[in-house]
């Protein structure tokens, strides 16, 4: 347990780098705006696919000045990447039963995922402009990877939302019990083994061996996943893949760099960095303060160092017998995908203690969008609910505003919005 003494060092160091931030441009707003589902609506489109199936979509790309689509050659023009981000999105919308224009585009895109998942269980990405399937291209294999991940928790996430539609939920029951066993199978009796990489000890029984970034989406997924079916197997992966992300924590409230959970292999990143989340999740559900504290120990110190260091993207540690050293980093770009992470995490651990202080942890983190960042530049338009593609540098901001960035802004905002009448305002 921390001590009380360093909660309160904790504390000022916070307020303080926030507020160093913030001192680059006094005019700055940290209150990050309110949901705007416009541009997610511009983005998102009804479409047919060559089969027939009547299916929901989102552009991936919108570029500036007039954030007309465009399309990647070698890809396609939508992919279950950002759909089903877009799904979870809308699955976190109160209400939702009652906006029909948001469960229409809800019901499309769950049919969009679904008519992706190839016959090993696992989810093509990429749609060609051409209505047809990219069945070659590297990232639009159907593999465990990142999109099949995501297309699990998308489902989970949609399901109960659709319980009126028999023909749905059994297809969403088919698709994600395939999954289910196709993750017992692959990783239930994988041995747990250990590699040595740059200096230090590394798990080899998570996704890609190393990868605590994508075990973190599977816990959420299967988190859902057991709830509604009561698996056991399920319970059995998210045990195995919080001990290996658990063991890819680096570092202490004293030694750097202070309890990050590496990403994969010797490489910490921000996109995607969801195993804080990914670890309170399952610490509720097995009931291991264990694990729970293994996440507070990320947002109380790590977040901390990320916030005094204007956010971060990437860092490469060794480890010799000084410690952990930063071989590489980078600050850019910075992006959506590298905040609402942070903010979801710091969210849950308020929903499960009732400490406020989490609360305006979040508020602080996603105040990056109104400007509280490095470049000192608004990154969401609440007016017309773009969220730009990333900071480059402290001058330069990428000004385009795709599916990724879109949805990433609007996942961190809607769940502040969903906690606004208890979070501080400051207006």
């Amino acid at each position: 347990m921390i001590k009380k003494i360093d909660d309160i060092c904790f504390i000022i160091f916070i307020l303080c780098s926030v507020m160093l931030i913030s001192c680059r441009n006094d005019k700055i707003k940290t209150d990050p705006g309110k949901v705007n589902l416009s541009h997610l609506k511009h983005l998102y489109a009804a479409k047919t696919m060559n089969n027939g199936a009547e299916i929901g979509i989102i552009h991936i790309y919108s570029e500036y000045p007039d954030y007309d689509y465009e399309i990647e050659t070698d890809e396609g023009f939508t992919c279950v990447d950002d759909v089903a981000r877009a799904v979870v999105l809308l699955s976190m919308m109160p209400d939702l039963e009652n906006d029909p224009e948001l469960m229409e585009m809800m019901k499309g895109m769950t049919e969009f995922i679904l008519q992706m998942q190839a016959e090993n269980g696992y989810f093509y990405n990429f749609l060609e402009d051409e209505m047809q399937i990219n069945t070659t291209y590297r990232t639009s294999l159907p593999e465990p990877n990142w999109w099949s991940w995501r297309a699990f928790w998308a489902l989970e996430s949609a399901r109960e939302h659709l319980a009126g539609i028999p023909e749905i939920t059994s297809a969403i029951d088919t698709a994600t019990r395939l999954l289910a066993q196709n993750i017992s199978d692959e990783y239930l009796d994988q041995p747990y083994h250990y590699d040595t990489i740059s200096g230090y000890r590394l798990p080899s029984w998570l996704p890609l061996k190393h990868a605590s970034d994508q075990a973190a989406v599977i816990i959420l997924a299967l988190e859902k996943y057991h709830k509604r079916t009561q698996d056991p197997n399920a319970l059995l992966i998210i045990e195995r893949f919080a001990k290996g992300i658990m063991a890819m924590q680096i570092g202490n409230i004293n030694t750097f760099p202070y309890g990050a959970f590496m990403s994969w292999k010797n490489l910490w990143h921000a996109y995607g960095n969801l195993q804080s989340f990914a670890m309170l999740k399952a610490a509720k559900l097995l009931n291991n303060e264990k694990w729970r504290q293994s996440a507070l120990l990320e947002i109380d110190w790590f977040y901390s160092y990320l916030i005094n260091s204007y956010f971060l993207d990437h860092i490469y540690f060794i480890k010799d017998s000084t410690g952990f050293i930063v071989e590489s980093s980078s600050q850019y770009p910075q992006i959506a995908y590298g905040i609402r992470p942070m903010v979801f995490a710091c969210l849950e651990v308020y929903d499960q203690t009732g400490d406020l202080y989490y609360l305006d942890l979040a508020k602080n983190l996603a105040s990056w969008f109104a400007g509280n960042n490095h470049a000192g530049k608004q990154m969401y338009d609440e007016k017309t609910g773009r969220c730009f593609d990333g900071i480059i540098s402290e001058q330069e901001i990428n000004m385009n505003s795709g599916a990724e960035s879109t949805i990433e802004a609007l996942l961190t905002l809607q769940a502040i919005e969903n906690h606004r009448k208890i979070i501080k305002t400051e207006e």
